[in-house]
């Protein structure tokens, strides 16, 4: 455990003799990477919609604008913490406001890699509104009397489900604009 702490002091001691606004500048860069992983979720969650949509059209080919417009609309919804995600890299990389901040290094380098692993919360949504959409559509083809419904209760449920990845915002927001530890 000593070794491991001896490590740790020499790596920051050896970080911060860089420039301070290199260091956050580069970890603004990280943070931003970090960010953009939460597209992984609208990836899958729209390629589910879209797989179920493809499969509710071979069921019910007569059906398949009803079933592509519920698809479509729910695929877009499930791109929203995606969406969050790319503000939050564009913010890092071109309006970062602790960029030249006058602060303890290391808080403001953990704040912008923070701001973007909280992005990460948006893989979640996107996955559980993509499937959302899926069942929608697929559902839409065996029962498309009931689109107006389906269409209402799948937005109502990717709306719920969509609060991880506006916390997610919210905290990464903050730790950009009016992080309490600077």
């Amino acid at each position: 455990m000593e070794g491991t702490l001896d490590f740790i002091n020499a790596f920051l001691k050896w970080l911060l003799e860089f420039d301070i606004a290199v260091l956050v500048a580069a970890a603004s860069v990280i943070g931003a990477g970090f960010a953009m992983i939460a597209g992984i979720g609208p990836g899958i969650g729209q390629g589910f919609a879209a797989g179920k949509g493809a499969e509710a059209v071979g069921t019910n080919p007569t059906k398949g604008r009803q079933v592509t417009v519920v698809m479509l609309l729910g695929a877009a919804v499930a791109e929203t913490s995606g969406i969050f995600a790319l503000v939050v890299a564009l913010i890092l990389l071109f309006a970062n406001p602790l960029i030249g901040a006058e602060v303890a290094a290391l808080v403001v380098i953990a704040s912008v890699i923070g701001a973007g692993l909280s992005m990460i919360a948006g893989i979640g949504p996107g996955i559980g509104q993509g499937f959302a959409a899926g069942k929608s559509a697929e559902t839409v083809s065996v029962r498309p009397e009931h689109h107006g419904n389906i269409v209402k209760v799948m937005l109502l449920g990717q709306a719920v489900g969509q609060t991880t990845g506006i916390y997610a915002l919210v905290i990464s927001l903050l730790l950009l604009f009016a992080n309490p530890l600077l």
